[in-house]
């Protein structure tokens, strides 16, 4: 098996002097990511539907989903772009493969995988180009009834019409740190999946934000039992797409 090393930029650089991180406490980060990981465990516990077999996580960073595809059960398969992740995940065994390759440029095998993991990636992608070859490589990677999983920052959440226009102003870097954190509207979502040929469901992993003070975080944390209905799924601040390859 191969992988495709031709150029491609990676994520823009983060500038840690942005005004969100000077007045964030790490405390409040922390309590939002452990909510989002509990979330996320629940929401594929009981809606993907497939309990064990390939995973594929695709730009993995340094954690590529270990605490949502745990093993015997899973056997986890991380690319990214950036070397020094690539070796990090294989130091620190947070995968049982890894490799350096590029989304949409992926040589495995068609039908390889029963799972394809996109967590917090395609919305750095969609400020590089379209997010259409990553639906189509997913399709193309999937077993009869896998599905591609992704997990996204939404467009329609308050915060992310914020980003939003804070990207179209050009105060993106200074506000949040990177130019590449390009929400993702659900519409968007759905109709590249429908257009790869995947039957998309869309929920809505939390309806809070990283920056609000963790009282405040528990105080809106019951409304993500919205998160599994089709119309609220939508204003969700983070959002996951199950999209299905039909068997």
């Amino acid at each position: 098996m191969t992988i495709s090393h031709e150029p491609q930029a990676g994520c823009a650089p983060h500038d840690p002097d942005n005004l969100l991180d000077r007045l964030s406490r790490e405390g409040t980060l922390e309590a939002h990511y452990e909510r989002l990981v509990e979330r996320e465990r629940r929401l594929l516990a009981e809606n993907l539907d497939i309990s064990s077999g390939a995973v594929l996580s695709v730009g993995s960073g340094w954690h590529p989903g270990r605490h949502l595809f745990s093993p015997p059960a899973f056997r986890l398969t991380a690319v990214d772009s950036d070397p020094e992740r690539v070796a990090g995940v294989e130091r620190l065994n947070r995968a049982d493969e890894v490799h350096l390759g590029y989304a949409g440029q992926l040589d495995f095998p068609p039908g390889s995988f029963d799972v394809v993991l996109y967590r917090l990636v395609l919305h750095h992608i969609a400020y590089q180009g379209p997010l259409g070859p990553c639906f189509a490589e997913a399709a193309r990677l999937l077993r009869p009834g896998g599905a591609m999983v992704a997990i996204e920052p939404g467009l329609w959440h308050p915060v992310g019409l914020g980003l939003a226009l804070a990207n179209r102003a050009g105060l993106a870097t200074a506000l949040h740190g990177t130019p590449d954190d390009i929400p993702l509207s659900p519409r968007r979502l759905r109709a590249e999946a429908r257009a790869a040929g995947f039957e998309p469901e869309l929920y809505a992993v939390t309806y809070g934000w990283r920056r609000l003070p963790p009282r405040l975080q528990r105080a809106l944390a019951p409304l993500d039992a919205l998160g599994s209905r089709p119309r609220a799924a939508s204003l969700g601040h983070t959002l996951m797409l199950i999209a299905r390859r039909g068997g």
